[in-house]
């Protein structure tokens, strides 16, 4: 690593300037990360020790037996922060594709790694991620873990800077039906236009949400988020 001594070299001094440097190293490239999710509209939501991914789909889950857990009615209703206790333990949530059938929307590539991507006919980039195994995030509520997520990808987001929003939980686009709680994010995207975040933790499910649109003006941006929620929903777990 350039500009780093050797630490056999050095003696101890030179062991901790190498771990100094080290740990900026590593902060530079955390920065550089969220600086592409912020003005590229890339998902790189961060997944702490676990590579599994859950895809995207039209669809609800893939039905799994938890006793004594109602998932209809889970599904039913809405999901407030202060509700993610009531999801079945580590049974994860999905993300729908109907972003793909907005006017002026179409998905791009192929779903991947549980992620969908998307473009819109004014220039505006969409991408939706589901992570699971987010056990290390969780903390307290739902609200705090979701904090933790975005104070993860980048420490500079405190949370006062986060809003409270909602998404679709589950239902028909379109048709009045429970919603669900999301923290949003938003600033300048690069190299100019605007771009947001919008997240989710699910902390009795071990999964979290990640939405991204990154616009050219602010009023393409304010219709994106309008299209999002629409057309896109996340999807309970079924049982």
């Amino acid at each position: 690593m350039a500009g780093l001594s050797d630490p056999r070299r050095s003696g101890p001094a030179g062991r901790r300037s190498f771990q100094r440097g080290r740990a900026l190293a590593a902060r530079a490239v955390l920065a550089a990360v969220a600086v592409t999710v912020l003005g590229a509209c890339s998902v790189g939501v961060p997944d702490p020790g676990a590579r599994e991914t859950a895809p995207a789909s039209r669809r609800p889950a893939a039905p799994t037996v938890t006793p004594g857990h109602d998932a209809a009615a889970v599904a039913a209703r809405s999901m407030p922060f202060s509700a993610g206790s009531t999801l079945a333990r580590g049974v994860p949530v999905q993300v729908s594709e109907g972003l793909a059938e907005a006017p002026g929307w179409r998905r791009t590539g192929t779903p991947a790694g549980g992620a969908s991507e998307y473009r819109k006919s004014d220039g505006c980039l969409a991408a939706a991620k589901v992570r699971t195994n987010q056990w290390p995030l969780v903390a307290g509520n739902d609200r705090e873990s979701t904090e933790r997520l975005f104070a993860y990808l980048d420490p500079t987001i405190l949370p006062k800077y986060l809003k409270a929003d909602v998404l679709r939980w589950g239902g028909e686009a379109g048709k009045p039906g429970p919603t669900v709680d999301v923290l949003v994010f938003e600033r300048a995207a690069l190299p100019k236009g605007r771009a947001t975040m919008l997240a989710r933790v699910f902390g009795q499910a071990g999964s979290s949400v990640f939405v991204t649109l990154a616009c050219p003006s602010a009023p393409a941006l304010a219709a994106a988020r309008g299209d999002v929620g629409r057309w896109l929903a996340v999807e309970p777990p079924a049982e």
